[in-house]
């Protein structure tokens, strides 16, 4: 029997299950097996990414099921339902790259569509792959009905010749097979033991960086962000944050709560102590904007400036996510951090207590994985916002494990990724070269592709730290190098780098945060005048009405007019 105290909190579910006029609402719900008991209690919805498509979800549907399990023992009815979830991996140097961003704001939409139509009192949402992530959490913000967010899990590492690899080193070995430092066949080892099996790319590349960055902003259960996908220990993970959701409908707690401004820059600080990708300058941005919540690329870059770098992880470092879970995990950074004064302790999360009280009991000393963080492996955070000439609004770079801080060379100019990529595989880019890609933006591309294949190719060609390459596009977490994305305005507004010729002379500055176009002022405006904007690459379907929408990355490349 259901307890009658559950009923209290049906918020939102009594719009379909009581009264006399709502017998046909209740005739549909009893034909997908739910009884009396069920429709008195809260209905949860357990929203997922599972789909067959790529590791990163293929295991979803089984934690969905722990999670529901969680639910059902704290008086809740849970309702499972699924959206979208590209793999980035799969989609990446090629046309299909341009759904991956547009994705994040179809699993936000969906969600919340599904939440809307299904009046669900409280939400889980489970995902695994780069956008799926925020894109769950955005719509966790945007509907503020209680929440938990649940990490897939990441991958574990495959072996090749001894040591540990990752889906990074498969595409750097495409560059080395050009550069004739690998045989066919050794890539096609590689290939073969990179993806042992389910879980989201090993090293602290997007999605780890975001599951990380989500539990320092207190929307995931403790110590669940770095537990492998197929860790007999993912169903507690599952059903504490299925029961955790219940007892914040109970007590009343909602995302905005917990989304505050002191959250986020816990989980800047988190991204930028252990060198995390560029992606979650986007993607906090945009989950910011749900929460009405004022965050800027400065906050970024001041945040960053302020904390050191003490996590060697991938791509940058050596060791991979499982690694930083078998050190204790993000509660461990999140301790250290704390001891050192740079986290706020008194935000709230979904546990119903605070940073502090959660990493009560969380130890901080120190590991390989992790280094002290009196003794850095860097004196400043991961990434770095540059302003200049050549960016207006900014431009994003991930710093970590960067040796080269300045770079001044000739432009080489390409309108898409794929000329790029050949010209790095052919042999036609040089040391000292600076390579532009542009028309790649959220509206110019559409879709604002990652280009790992380029950067990938240039590392294994030994170019990573002699070639810098700025785009209006954005990289995979797994990129590293001198490699500046977000340029913004883009290409395709009319933004400086769309005046960039072949050969002109551009300045990388990190130190001064810098990235200039050094070319005669009068010169550039005469670019200016004779400039004509671009047709849309698509007048139809999804892509068309993405680029219609879509904001600056310097926004979070958001699709809201509100603004």
């Amino acid at each position: 029997m259901a307890n009658p105290a559950a009923a209290n909190f049906k918020h939102r579910s009594r719009e379909i299950t009581e009264g006399i006029q709502r017998a046909p609402h209740r005739a549909m719900l009893r034909a997908t097996g739910l009884r009396d008991d069920d429709l008195r209690r809260p209905i949860v919805g357990v929203a997922s990414t599972w789909n067959e498509v790529t590791p990163c979800n293929l295991n979803l549907d089984v934690q969905a099921q722990w999670v529901k399990a969680g639910v059902r023992a704290t008086e809740g009815t849970p309702q499972e339902f699924c959206t979208i979830a590209v793999s980035d991996a799969i989609a990446m140097g090629h046309e299909g790259m341009k759904a991956s961003l547009v994705s994040r704001e179809v699993i936000a939409d969906s969600i919340e569509l599904m939440a809307r139509a299904q009046c669900f009192d409280a939400i889980v949402a489970i995902a695994g792959c780069d956008k799926s992530l925020p894109g769950s959490v955005m719509a966790l913000a945007r509907l503020n009905l209680p929440g938990v967010f649940l990490y897939g899990g990441t991958i574990m590492p495959g072996e090749y010749e001894g040591r540990d690899v990752t889906i990074q080193d498969v595409y750097e070995a495409v560059g080395m097979h050009a550069q004739g430092h690998m045989t066919a066949e050794a890539v096609d080892s590689l290939e073969r033991r990179a993806c042992p099996g389910a879980g989201s790319c090993g090293g602290f590349y997007t999605a780890n960086t975001m599951a990380a960055a989500i539990e320092a902003i207190g929307l995931s259960a403790p110590g669940v962000a770095s537990i492998p996908a197929e860790d007999p220990r993912r169903e507690q993970a599952c059903r504490t944050s299925g029961e955790a959701v219940m007892r914040m409908l109970r007590e009343g707690l909602r995302p905005r709560d917990i989304l505050t401004r002191e959250a986020f820059e816990n989980a800047i600080r988190v991204v930028v102590a252990l060198g995390g990708s560029t992606n979650a300058v986007l993607h906090l941005l945009a989950i910011a904007h749900e929460a009405g919540v004022p965050l800027s690329l400065e906050d970024f870059d001041n945040i960053s400036r302020a904390t050191p770098h003490i996590g060697d992880l991938r791509p940058a470092g050596r060791y991979v996510m499982a690694d930083l879970d078998r050190v204790g995990g993000v509660p461990v950074v999140m301790r250290a951090l704390l001891d050192a004064g740079l986290l706020h302790g008194g935000t709230l999360t979904v546990t119903g207590r605070t940073v502090r009280e959660n990493l009560s009991g969380v130890r901080a000393d120190g590991s390989p994985v992790m280094v002290p963080v009196s003794q850095p492996l860097e004196p400043e955070g991961g990434l770095a916002v540059l302003w200049g000439s050549l960016a207006p609004e900014g431009a994003v770079i991930k710093t970590a494990g960067v040796t080269k801080k300045t770079h001044r060379g000739p432009a080489r100019v390409f309108d898409r990724e794929e000329d790029a990529f050949a010209a790095v595989v052919n042999g036609q880019i040089g040391s000292g070269d600076v390579v532009v890609i542009r028309h790649e933006g959220p509206k110019g591309g559409p879709g604002m592709r990652e280009m790992l294949a380029v950067t990938s190719a240039l590392v294994g060609r030994g170019l990573g730290q002699e070639v810098a390459l700025i785009t209006d596009g954005r990289f995979s977490g797994a990129t590293r190098g001198v490699m500046i994305g977000h340029v913004a305005p883009e290409a395709a507004a009319g933004g400086p780098i769309a005046l960039v010729h072949e050969g002109d002379t551009i300045l990388v500055d990190i130190p001064n945060r810098r990235l200039s176009l050094e070319a005669p002022a009068e010169e550039i405006e005469r670019r200016r005048q004779a400039w004509v904007a671009p047709a849309p690459r698509y007048t139809r379907g999804a892509l068309a009405k993405y680029a219609r929408l879509v904001s600056s990355a310097s926004r979070g490349a958001i699709c809201d007019q509100s603004e």
